[in-house]
Parts: structure tokens; C-alpha cells; sequence
């Protein structure tokens, strides 16, 4: 079963990061000659979307997403769990016009940057921790205004399944300077398409869109709104694959953070 899973993942990453570099290509000459277009709009949007019908064929990987009806009108964040790379196309579709917070050594790299900022992608350069948000701040008051949603991972990289949640400060400086609502997103991905894992496995993963936290809150009670319900429902999607039965195989450290879970649930 392994050896097969192997190969069929294979098979995705050399599709998957093919078109990618054809994609970038298109798109990274089509924003140094004329900025944003349809075409290049047209482009990212075939990108995400034929991703996840590939992950589908070639893998056995589904994708669900709920909740998108907790999204408002108009300018707000979008703050989801990152647990693979699915996420980042997986809920491109429902963002409307998204701006991704993008780390910075991807927008300098070539064809990319240029057409990552032709998407409104906004880079951070984490080297600088704090002193990068004033520059990310900037930019992410532009792309509000020109009617993006902000999309950020608030952990700033990917995380396993039910690890301790590390979140991070940007998140709280754009609620609180931008003042417009925070969509938490919950998934489940990284039980089927991990961070170091050199096979994606089939099952369901899930996206779901939670209701969101008004603004106006103050730092402490927005961060603790936002870890309880991405966490909270994170664990819940995590637990219900679990339940449904994985076709991965679950390794002791899993395990224990399941049973853990399990236990949690039960005492709950």
C-alpha cells in the first residue's frame, strides 16, 4: 500500500510542481509587461483548482470545504491553520480577491515574485520579526483597500497534526490596526499530506470556515477567540477522520496526541 501511495504522489509532485513553473512562467510575464489581467487572474485561479483535482486523480486525496457562508462583505482577514500546502489553494476559491502573506524569500524568486505581486500576495521577511510589520502593515492597509481579503497563516508555517499551536503576533497587529473582521479557518490536511512527509495519502481533507470575530476587541481577548475556535475545530475535524478510520499509518507521537484527544472529548 505504501509503495503504491509513493508512487501515486510521485506522479502528483511532478505534475503539481510542473505546472507550477509553467503557470509562474505565464503569469510573472504577463505582470512585468502589463500588471494584473484577467488572464493572469484566470491562470491562478486554474492553478488552484486543477491542484486539487490532481491531488483527487493521481492521489485519492478529496477536498471539503464548509462553512463559507461565515465569510462577510467586503475587507477582512482570513486566519487559517497551515498544515500543508493544500490549504493555500484549497480555499483560494471562496476569498474573493485574496492577498496571501507570502514569506519573502519566495517573492524574490524569479517569474514568481513578480507574478505572486500581481496577485496582490503581500511578503513578510521573518528574519526581521517585528520589525517587519510596519512594511507588512502598509501593504496589507493597501490591499484592503483595493477590496482584498488578507489571507495568513497565523502560526507562520506549517504544523503536525495537533501540535502545540504557536501563534503569532502579525495576526493580532492587522486585527488591530486594520479593524475589520478575522475569519478563523480550521483544517485537517496535515493527517493526509504532511509537512515532512514524502507521501500523501487518500482520505478527505477538510477546510472549515468558522464564524468570524468582530473587530474591536483587545489584543488578549481577539488572540484567545482565535486560537479556541481554530484549534477547538481543527481537533474536531482531526478527531472525526480519525474515527471514520485513516488509511495512513499512525505513528506512536500521533497516537498519543489522539488518545489524548480521545480522552479530552470523552472527559468533555
Amino acid at each position: 500500500m505504501a509503495a503504491l501511495q509513493a508512487v501515486r504522489t510521485a506522479l502528483f509532485y511532478l505534475v503539481f510542481i510542473g505546472q507550477t513553473a509553467v503557470v509562474a512562467i505565464l503569469i510573472g510575464i504577463i505582470a512585468m509587461i502589463s500588471g494584473r489581467t484577467r488572464l493572469s487572474w484566470a491562470l491562478a485561479v486554474y492553478w488552484c483548482r486543477s491542484n486539487l483535482i490532481y491531488l483527487r486523480w493521481l492521489t485519492g486525496l478529496r477536498t471539503k470545504v464548509t462553512g463559507q457562508e461565515h465569510i462577510p462583505p467586503g475587507g477582512c482577514i482570513i486566519a487559517s491553520k497551515h498544515q500543508s500546502d493544500w490549504e493555500v489553494f484549497a480555499i483560494f476559491p471562496f476569498t474573493g480577491r485574496p492577498a496571501y502573506i507570502v514569506k519573502r524569500e519566495l517573492m524574490r524568486l524569479p517569474f514568481f515574485g513578480p507574478a505572486a505581486r500581481s496577485l496582490d500576495c503581500i511578503e513578510i521577511d521573518r528574519r526581521r520579526g517585528a520589525n517587519a510589520i510596519p512594511e507588512m502593515m502598509s501593504r496589507a492597509k493597501a490591499a484592503i483597500e483595493r477590496g482584498c481579503r488578507i489571507v495568513i497563516f497565523p502560526e507562520g508555517t506549517r504544523k503536525a497534526p495537533l501540535a502545540p499551536p504557536t501563534y503569532r503576533q502579525g495576526v493580532v497587529r492587522m486585527y488591530l490596526e486594520l479593524g475589520v473582521p478575522v475569519v478563523p479557518v480550521a483544517v485537517n490536511a496535515g493527517l493526509f499530506w504532511g509537512r515532512n512527509s514524502a507521501i500523501i495519502w487518500p482520505g478527505t481533507a477538510e477546510a472549515k470556515f468558522l464564524p468570524a470575530i468582530e473587530p474591536g476587541l483587545s489584543a488578549e481577548m481577539f488572540m484567545e477567540r482565535l486560537k479556541k475556535a481554530i484549534e477547538t475545530e481543527s481537533d474536531a475535524l482531526i478527531l472525526d477522520a480519525a474515527e471514520s478510520g485513516l488509511s495512513r499509518p499512525v505513528g506512536p507521537e500521533l497516537q498519543g496526541r489522539l488518545e489524548e484527544l480521545r480522552s479530552r472529548s470523552t472527559a468533555a
